[in-house]
């Protein structure tokens, strides 16, 4: 059995339904029935034409609930007559479905999880497994942003801005379980990609296939972190490089520059130096002023002031971290790293069991106290 396939096909198979009339969460529930029976029947006898089988299939159990539910009788219009069997049609929902998944009355987790779901043909227990929740608690979740997406109404445009959004917090998820979703969400923004040609679309493609490049070497045989600067760049995945760096070149050629092209741009050029004593800081902060501009975020600020530190010295990233809020996330860890480059261990240190003691998961606690014993040990010496 094919699952790629059955998942690659999953979001067009739902699009079809609902563009027949059918509620969300009924055609999400028929969807999954289909692909069950495909599971169970494909093996023997593949069809020629698996989505327009999906289709058929996914219909019919639609159609079998609708009329099986005396309250639902003021749809017999809708389902009366049932399609004939055949090709499925060549027009692609996909779109419309991304735009669904990331409504705007849904949390930002729920319309993680329908995407996953409804376009990324995810299972509920896969889902819960690579958020590391109970599966009743994603199926409530899931259940609940059904409910909400099937009163939709789409008598507007999507907001592109709203779909990459979500899949960018997908790919920052990483992997954890039996679901890779950083790679999952590469795959789904190919195939947002493809079905809508808009520049920052590609500027996230371009972004996610750049970071995901360094990934093998971000950690050292024993699960410790490894930072950026100290990084094998053997390791680097050379061809998603060349890849992105395309894509982003392409993108940036049309001058509709936007938030996730600016990223990739920065994370193009850390990946186009051959060590980390050759790059580029100096354009690197200029993008920072480009990224600025267009957002508000105060974790770009902080970006910016130690690519900053980098470009004009420590002093110089410490004098633009001074005028952020030390509150915010990673503060500590940034400001402890330009005093070390600045060679006020004591105040590294110090900093370094701050940014600790608030680290989000346990190996980024772990890598910072070890940079604080390392230079409490430097010290004692």
């Amino acid at each position: 059995m094919d699952e790629a396939l059955l998942r690659s096909l999953t979001p067009g198979v739902l699009a079809v339904l609902v563009r027949r009339g059918a509620d969300f969460a009924a055609a999400e529930d028929a969807v999954q029935d289909a692909l069950v029976e495909a599971i169970r029947v494909w093996p023997a006898g593949p069809p020629r034409d698996p989505k327009g089988w999906l289709v058929t299939v996914a219909w019919r159990r639609f159609l079998d609930a609708a009329r099986a539910d005396a309250a639902r009788r003021r749809r017999e219009d809708l389902v009366g007559e049932e399609p004939v069997p055949g090709p499925a049609p060549a027009v692609d929902d996909t779109l419309r479905l991304y735009f669904l998944c990331a409504h705007p009355s849904l949390t930002p987790s729920s319309a993680v999880a329908l995407t996953l779901r409804a376009v990324g043909g995810l299972t509920t227990r896969q889902i819960a497994r690579a958020y590391l929740v109970p599966e009743a608690t994603m199926a409530q979740r899931i259940s609940r942003a059904k409910r909400t997406v099937s009163s939709a109404r789409f008598d507007r445009p999507g907001d592109v801005a709203t779909v990459l959004r979500v899949l960018y917090l997908v790919f920052n998820e990483g992997y954890s379980g039996d679901v890779d979703l950083a790679a999952e969400a590469i795959r789904l923004t190919r195939q947002l990609a493809a079905v809508i040609d808009h520049p920052e679309v590609a500027g996230l493609l371009a972004l996610m296939l750049l970071h995901h490049a360094r990934r093998g070497a971000r950690t050292a045989p024993d699960g410790s972190l490894v930072p950026l600067a100290e990084q094998d760049r053997g390791r680097w995945d050379t061809q998603s490089i060349t890849e992105g760096v395309g894509i982003l070149q392409a993108a940036l050629a049309r001058d509709r520059l936007g938030e996730f092209q600016a990223q990739a741009a920065i994370a193009a050029l850390h990946a186009d130096a051959p060590t980390a004593g050759e790059t580029d800081w100096v354009q690197i902060v200029e993008w920072y002023d480009e990224l600025m501009r267009l957002t508000d975020s105060p974790v770009v600020l902080l970006n910016r002031a130690v690519a900053v530190g980098e470009a004009d010295g420590p002093r110089a990233g410490l004098a633009a971290l001074a005028a952020l809020d030390s509150s915010l996330p990673r503060h500590a860890a940034a400001a402890a790293y330009l005093h070390e480059r600045d060679g006020d261990l004591t105040a590294a240190a110090r900093l370094y069991a701050e940014a600790a003691r608030k680290a989000p998961s346990t190996a980024e606690r772990d890598h910072l106290m070890r940079r604080a014993a390392r230079l409490n040990s430097r010290r004692g010496h």
